[in-house]
């Protein structure tokens, strides 16, 4: 990220997911404010098919979206468990807290971002004239520089109880040391049955030619935007990690999985390709 400004790959996930509203019927993940958040003008961008990110051959918005659902059923089942701490990090634009609040009684949500971003999140908020609720608490963060601990501990987190962590967009602009560490942490620090959901990038190494091309360029195109690829990881071995952290369920979605749990039976071919996963473990 460049010094003072938000991430423009938030603003660029932000923008896929308002797309998929658009483009994709039936959704995989409804969100009635995605296209208000973006702003009218992105909006309109993206409505007269100006913006690429309305390109219908770009998929990678359905990756996108699935990893919001993904992250939000683990919270409604967590939530019927007792669950009542949803963590956010890495927030960017997700408007999660904006709609659901008040249909999840007694939770609290915790968005911990970039501090740049998280400013440019409120003003994007108040320009669509969508309310904070008072079920957020906002705490900033530098992953790379600072403690969790400390924005968690800073946001009123109840160290004591059990939490559904989203950590969505964020591991690959990491290093691995910064990504083990934050694994680490949620591991030690949190109480039996918080679970934390998490995408990352495997390994481009099996990939065909075709998959292995649209993953160099959308390297370049991140590295452009002065956000580049730090991190890939090999999925069987970080399972084997979590699971000596300390995590007692590990669960590990790749494109295969996630097509077979949630695109299956559409009729307009919409699907995951790639090298993407999605892991999902519980303490």
């Amino acid at each position: 990220m460049e010094s003072g400004l938000p991430s423009r790959t938030a603003q660029g996930a932000a923008l896929h997911r308002a797309a998929h509203q658009l483009l994709d019927h039936p959704q995989i993940f409804a969100d009635p404010l995605a296209l208000a958040i973006i702003g009218r003008e992105a909006e309109e961008e993206l409505r007269s098919g100006r913006d690429w990110h309305a390109d219908p051959s770009d998929l990678l918005r359905a990756f996108i979206a699935v990893r919001s659902r993904l992250a939000e059923d683990t919270l409604a089942e967590a939530y019927q468990a007792g669950v009542r701490q949803y963590v956010l990090l890495g927030a960017g634009l997700d408007t999660f807290a904006y709609r659901s609040g008040v249909s999840l009684a007694a939770l609290r949500v915790y968005e911990v971002d970039h501090p740049a971003t998280q400013a440019w999140k409120w003003e994007r908020l108040d320009a669509a004239g969508i309310r904070r609720p008072e079920i957020v608490r906002y705490t900033a963060i530098d992953f790379e520089r600072q403690s969790l601990d400390d924005a968690l501990q800073a946001g009123g987190f109840d160290f004591a109880r059990p939490a559904v962590i989203a950590w969505l967009g964020v591991t690959p602009y990491l290093t691995h040391e910064a990504v083990k560490k934050t694994l680490a942490f949620v591991a030690e620090k949190r109480a039996r049955g918080t679970s934390i959901v998490f995408d990352y990038p495997a390994p481009a190494d099996n990939l065909d030619p075709v998959q292995r091309a649209r993953a160099a360029r959308m390297a370049e195109r991140v590295a452009a935007m002065g956000e580049p690829f730090r991190s890939s990881f090999d999925p069987k071995a970080l399972a084997e990690e979590l699971r000596a952290l300390g995590f007692s369920k590990v669960e590990d979605f790749d494109c295969a999985a996630l097509n077979a749990r949630y695109f299956s039976g559409r009729s307009d071919g919409l699907s995951l390709v790639g090298r993407g996963h999605i892991m999902r473990a519980q303490i």
